[in-house]
């Protein structure tokens, strides 16, 4: 099933969802470290291994991290090959001084903001949407 490319229908039906919990980037060296169903991602990079995973659960395995983050998932199903819309958010959150982490999944686009940040981002991207 692909998803949608169309710019103008993915704005308006991208309908931001703001998930619970705040999220941290960590690099480790050996995956086996975290179990694969706590993460929300993992990354291999020349450097290590890049997991995004929920904060009290790198308090426990005594990762270390320096952003904590919240976790804004865009429901609309965007395809991998849309053009603009990453774009098109990241400007706008730019424009509001907010920093976002993009990743782009096989259905949906999720978004790591800084946590202070969450509900400026939220009200930015529904304003975006509307």
């Amino acid at each position: 099933m692909t998803g949608e490319s169309n710019l103008s229908i993915l704005l308006k039906t991208m309908k931001p969802k703001l998930n619970e919990g705040d999220f941290v980037f960590c690099s480790i060296q050996d995956l086996q470290l975290v179990d694969i169903k706590d993460t929300i991602l993992v990354f291999r990079e020349d450097e290590g291994f890049t997991v995004i995973i929920k904060q009290e659960i790198a308090d426990k395995l005594q990762l270390t991290y320096s952003f904590i983050a919240s976790w804004i998932t865009l429901t609309v199903h965007s395809s991998l090959e849309a053009v603009g819309l990453t774009a098109t958010f990241s400007a706008a959150l730019s424009e509001g001084g907010i920093s976002c982490n993009v990743v782009a999944a096989f259905y949906h686009d999720h978004i790591f903001v800084d946590k202070k940040d969450a509900d400026k981002a939220m009200e930015i991207l529904n304003r975006l949407s509307a």
